[in-house]
């Protein structure tokens, strides 16, 4: 007890088994826990997988997004990448730095992580979760619960807040152990381990890599876009093809919220296309070819695309691109 309270923990949530794990096995020391989320513009996962173990837990969950700050960390992460364009020590120091804002409204004694040492090669060696700790303020005060005994003792284990003797030693990147103890916890349907995130995956990579290479930088209007449809780019200029109606409907929203040039084919199913950059007759001429590509048109026939830009809209007859004409622009 802390002057007549039981001690408070704040636990960063993903919604997958490990931190889940992690605020049982506090929760089953007596410690109050409230959970903090977060979410990027390039998260994947159902949120209301978090939701519902919040409610099942007892647990308070602030949801927390964030937007430009971690977009400028993607562009240029001082930590650099993971595997593919994940800044995952600077995304884990700006979370950290957020979390302790709120651990420190809500009077948590401590944060919590579902870490597990040696699990992630980049952000999870001991070196790399201390100098996280360090950069974001809060030396000493993160407990993780899966790996606890492995690693340096922490404040709230030190002042007898939590019994160091009730947590865990788990090391490396087999689950055994996370998987025997959900099953005796009940815990089902969670969110999949390191599948949180569009910027690990190879081929959203390269799209990444591609506008940071023309652009350098990352607006939430970016990584909107580069979410959605087929992407080429042409003449230094970007080019996205929807590819179903959901799609479709998504890009014609933010080109005419942002007054960006698009393309429809008239009198026939077919994509709605978004010209992203400086656009001249020769890119409206190649993206016109390749959204007849991808609508139901027949093959070979001339074809009309409206071309919409600002103001103005222009028609233009043309044929479907060949298909290796068209693989030279892909991303």
């Amino acid at each position: 007890m802390l002057g007549g309270r039981r001690p408070k923990a704040l636990a960063l949530f993903s919604g997958g088994l490990d931190s889940l794990l992690a605020i049982r096995l506090v929760l089953d020391q007596g410690v109050d826990v409230e959970a903090v989320h977060f979410v990027t513009p390039f998260s994947v996962g159902d949120e209301r997988v978090v939701d519902r173990f919040g409610e099942e837990l007892g647990v308070r969950v602030h949801k927390v997004f964030l937007g430009q700050e971690f977009l400028d960390l993607v562009a240029d992460p001082p930590h650099g990448y993971g595997s593919q364009v994940n800044p995952c020590i600077d995304c884990r120091i700006l979370m950290f730095k957020k979390a302790r804002e709120i651990a420190g409204r809500v009077g948590a004694d401590f944060l919590v992580t579902g870490e597990v040492l040696d699990e992630r090669p980049f952000s999870q060696r001991m070196e790399a979760m201390l100098l996280i700790e360090r950069e974001a303020g809060l030396e000493g005060r993160v407990l993780r619960p899966l790996s606890a005994r492995l690693m340096p003792e922490t404040e709230a284990e030190r002042l007898g807040l939590v019994d160091r003797g009730g947590f865990l030693a788990i090391r490396g990147r087999r689950r055994t152990v996370q998987l025997r103890l959900a099953e005796k916890f009940g815990f089902r349907d969670y969110l999949t381990p390191s599948g949180g995130c569009l910027l690990t995956d190879p081929a959203f990579a390269r799209r990444v890599r591609d506008h940071l290479r023309y652009e350098g930088r990352l607006t939430l209007v970016d990584a909107a876009l580069l979410r959605v449809g087929r992407h080429f780019r042409v003449y230094g200029v970007k080019v996205i093809v929807g590819r179903n109606r959901e799609e479709n409907e998504k890009l014609l929203s933010l080109a005419e919220k942002h007054g960006i040039p698009y393309l429809r084919v008239e009198g026939y199913k077919g994509p709605v296309t978004l010209c992203v950059g400086r656009v001249d007759d020769a890119v409206l001429d190649l993206a016109s070819r390749m959204t007849v590509r991808y609508s139901d048109a027949p093959g070979g026939l001339p074809v009309r695309v409206v071309c919409v830009c600002g103001g103005s809209r222009e028609v233009r007859v043309v044929r479907a691109i060949g298909d290796d004409e068209l693989a030279r622009f892909r991303v």
